[in-house]
């Protein structure tokens, strides 16, 4: 799976403490190798937010997500649920 990022994602994510860096890496490695794996518990989003999903990284962390085609995503945003205001 190719995953893009969005400059929204990579300055969110510049911006996150280590151990949440290192987590979201742990969890991107499963998203690719299974995007609705149990244990990133994949959601689709609603409202404003409905053409996008989102996964966890850990209890309050997030990764905003669309997908592109079968084989691409585009990583849109990263952080705690502030991300979905």
């Amino acid at each position: 799976m190719i995953i893009r990022v969005s400059s929204q994602f990579r300055k969110a994510y510049r911006k996150l403490p280590k151990s949440v860096k290192v987590k979201a890496k742990e969890r991107e490695m499963i998203f690719t190798a299974n995007p609705f794996d149990h244990r990133i518990h994949t959601h689709k989003l609603h409202g404003k937010y409905k053409d996008y999903w989102a996964f966890t990284i850990t209890g309050q962390y997030r990764i905003m997500f669309a997908f592109v085609n079968s084989d691409k995503v585009d990583f849109i945003n990263i952080g705690t649920h502030d991300i979905y205001k």
